[in-house]
């Protein structure tokens, strides 16, 4: 069942142009989300591949998140499954090392309105460090593996991640325990969610 009021929410967001100035192509917000949602994905902005498609995650980060989440697209992309939303909706430009960081405006403005919205949400993975911060607040470690490595400490709300970026192999690498450990735990929860 479609919620009105969600739909209309969505088109606010999608017509909001709060941060316009800012951002170096416009305003574009890219998110996915219904009433229905079970799963939450709180990432960090839309990279210029996103932006132009209009589609989340729709790059090879987007193909590494999937597989840690074990979802094919078509789950992936069913908004009655799950919900995505940014901490920026917009693409934020281009830094010297990877994309600026996720405007400020968009969680603060949006974010709330959007959950209320989504009663049945079962599991919200934190993707990277904008999401862990503004969500579990003082109660992310120094370090974005910390706070990963201590996983367990919030579930079963939230489990944070760390950027699925294909440059993050090497952490990836140097963390063994990331994909012996969290993924297999984040699979199983996932699945239970959709149940």
């Amino acid at each position: 069942m479609v919620s009105t009021s969600m739909v209309r929410l969505l088109e606010k967001v999608r017509a909001c142009k709060v941060c316009e100035p800012h951002l170096p192509l416009g305003a574009k917000p890219v998110l996915a989300a219904s009433s229905q949602s079970r799963i939450l994905l709180i990432g960090q902005a839309p990279g210029r591949k996103v932006h132009e498609t209009g589609i989340a995650w729709n790059d090879p980060s987007g193909d590494n998140l999937r597989n840690w989440l074990g979802l094919d697209k078509e789950q992936f992309y069913n908004p009655d499954l799950v919900a995505i939303v940014p901490m920026g909706f917009c693409y934020p430009g281009a830094g010297k090392s990877g994309d600026l960081p996720p405007r400020p405006e968009c969680a603060p403005l949006w974010h709330a309105k959007l959950l209320e919205k989504m009663p049945h949400i079962i599991l919200t993975v934190l993707i990277g460090r904008y999401a862990q911060g503004y969500y579990l607040k003082d109660r992310a470690y120094k370090t974005l593996t910390e706070t990963v490595q201590h996983y367990k400490e919030y579930l079963p709300q939230y489990l944070p991640l760390p950027h699925p970026s294909p440059r993050n192999r090497i952490w990836q690498q140097r963390n063994p325990w990331f994909e012996e450990e969290v993924l297999p735990e984040l699979r199983q929860r996932v699945q239970r969610a959709l149940k």
